[in-house]
C-alpha cells in the first residue's frame, strides 16, 4: 500500500526564478498536490486543517510553512459558512537549483541551505510575526527583477534566524548529505527504513555505522536531530500513517505491520506525535482530503 497519490503540479519558471501566487477560498488551486519546487506558504485568513506529507494539524491566520520538493500538501478551510474569502493564501515557489547556485557563489548562504534541507519534511515557523511575514510576501509580490530576488533572500534569512522551526512530516524526515559521518548515519537510516518491522537495537545500528555505541548515539542525534529510539518510532509511525491513508485494514493490524508489538504502545506513541488517535487521523485524512467517497486510492 502507499499514501494517497497527490496530483503532480508542474511550475513554469522559464521567465522567473521564483513564482509568487495568492488566492482565496474556495479555489481549484487548493488540492492534494506536489511539485519539485520549495514553497513558502502564509495563511492570511480562515482556520482549518493543514495536510503536509503524513502530518495533519490545525492552521489559523498567520501560520507560515515551508514545504520541500515533491512533498504533498494542502490546506483545507473548515466549512463554517458559505462565504468565500478573497485572499487566504500568499505563497512563493522556488527551486533547489536556484538556492544551491546562490550558496555556491556566496558561502555565507550555506546556513539557509541547511534550513532548506530540513524543509524536505516540511517546517512550521511557530510564533513568526504574522505582520512581518505578510510584509515580506508583499515586498516579493510588489517588486520585479533583482529587487524581487533581494526581497525573497531577505525573507529566507529572517526565517533561518527564527528559532522555533517545527518539523512536520515523518515521510521525508532525513536525507543524508555528503561527508563520511553523514554517509554512515545515512546507511543506518536506510536500514531502519527498510527493516522498521524488525527489532532494531542501538548496538546493531552502531555496528552498521562502524562506530561504538556511545559515538554512534552522539553522532546520530547531531546528524538527524533525533535520538535513535525516537527516530525508529517516528519512522514506524510514518509507515502507519501511509497505511491509515490508503488501506481499510484494522488499526491493530496496521500497528503490527508498522513494527509495533503492542497496540497500547502504538496508540500512545501515535497520539503523542500526531495529536490524535489513529482512527481520528484516518477519518480526518479521508474526510478532508477526499470528501468524495469514490475518490481513488492506490495500492
Amino acid at each position: 500500500m502507499s499514501i494517497i497519490v497527490p496530483k503532480i503540479e508542474v511550475v513554469d519558471r522559464t521567465t522567473r526564478s521564483i513564482r509568487y501566487l495568492e488566492h482565496g477560498w474556495p479555489t481549484e488551486l487548493c488540492r492534494w498536490h506536489a511539485h519539485e519546487e520549495y514553497e513558502l506558504h502564509l495563511i492570511v485568513a480562515t482556520r482549518g486543517k493543514a495536510f503536509i506529507g503524513d502530518y495533519i494539524g490545525e492552521f489559523e491566520p498567520g501560520f507560515l510553512y515551508l514545504t520541500g520538493p515533491n512533498l504533498p500538501h494542502n490546506w483545507i478551510t473548515d466549512d463554517v459558512s458559505d462565504n468565500s474569502v478573497a485572499l487566504r493564501d500568499m505563497l512563493v515557489q522556488f527551486s533547489h537549483e536556484s538556492v544551491e547556485k546562490l550558496a555556491t557563489g556566496f558561502p555565507e548562504f550555506a546556513q539557509v541551505r541547511d534550513m532548506l534541507m530540513s524543509a524536505k519534511s516540511g517546517i512550521l515557523f511557530e510564533g513568526f510575526n504574522a505582520t512581518f511575514a505578510r510584509g515580506h510576501m508583499e515586498s516579493i509580490r510588489d517588486n520585479e527583477g533583482p529587487e524581487r530576488i533581494l526581497a525573497f533572500i531577505r525573507f529566507l534569512v529572517r526565517l533561518n534566524e527564527h528559532a522555533e522551526k517545527r518539523s512536520l512530516s515523518v515521510a521525508k524526515l532525513f536525507q543524508p548529505e555528503g561527508g563520511s559521518k553523514h554517509a554512515r548515519i545515512g546507511m543506518v537510516v536506510d536500514y531502519i527504513t527498510e527493516n522498521y518491522k524488525e527489532d532494531i537495537t542501538l548496538g546493531k545500528a552502531a555496528e552498521i555505522a562502524n562506530m561504538t555505541d556511545v559515538t554512534f548515539s552522539r553522532n546520530f542525534q547531531s546528524v538527524t536531530g533525533h535520538r535513535f529510539v525516537e527516530f525508529v518510532t517516528r519512522i514506524r509511525i510514518g509507515k502507519a500513517c501511509a497505511l491509515l491513508y490508503a488501506s481499510d485494514d484494522p488499526v491493530v493490524e496496521i500497528s503490527q505491520q508498522a513494527g509495533f508489538r503492542n497496540i497500547a504502545n502504538f496508540n500512545r506513541h501515535f497520539l503523542k506525535m500526531k495529536g490524535m488517535n489513529p482512527t481520528a487521523y484516518r477519518e480526518a485524512a479521508r474526510k478532508d482530503l477526499f470528501p468524495d467517497p469514490d475518490a481513488e486510492m492506490t495500492t
